[in-house]
């Protein structure tokens, strides 16, 4: 199994490198990061569940590492993080699925 800490280790230390070469992209992005805890519409064990959902639907281990750990600080249960990775499954089945008509149509058209 992969070792998460080191991972938040690794990642933040890249992270802090970036931020010398293009302090105004990490300025960007942590803009974006934050913008919907400005509006208050989810609560915070919500906007955890929907980052872990998003983050096995895009493959990001450092998504996981970092978004596992506020999820913690935030109450999130393995109960809820269940659920959440049941709808992450479901919607990557279900892209697979849309996708494959794709497939048949460049197939049939291409």
């Amino acid at each position: 199994m992969q070792n998460w800490k080191q991972t938040r280790k690794d990642i933040n230390a890249g992270l802090m490198q970036l931020n010398g070469l293009s302090p105004d992209t990490m300025k960007g992005i942590m803009s974006l990061g934050g913008a919907g805890a400005k509006t208050n519409h989810l609560d915070a064990k919500t906007r955890e569940l929907l980052s872990l959902a998003v983050a096995v639907t895009t493959r990001c281990d450092g998504c996981i590492a970092f978004h596992v750990e506020t999820a913690k600080k935030v109450g999130v249960t393995v109960e809820e993080i269940g659920e959440a990775l049941g709808v992450a499954i479901n919607l990557n089945a279900g892209a697979a699925l849309t996708y494959s008509t794709h497939v048949l149509d460049a197939f049939a058209n291409g």
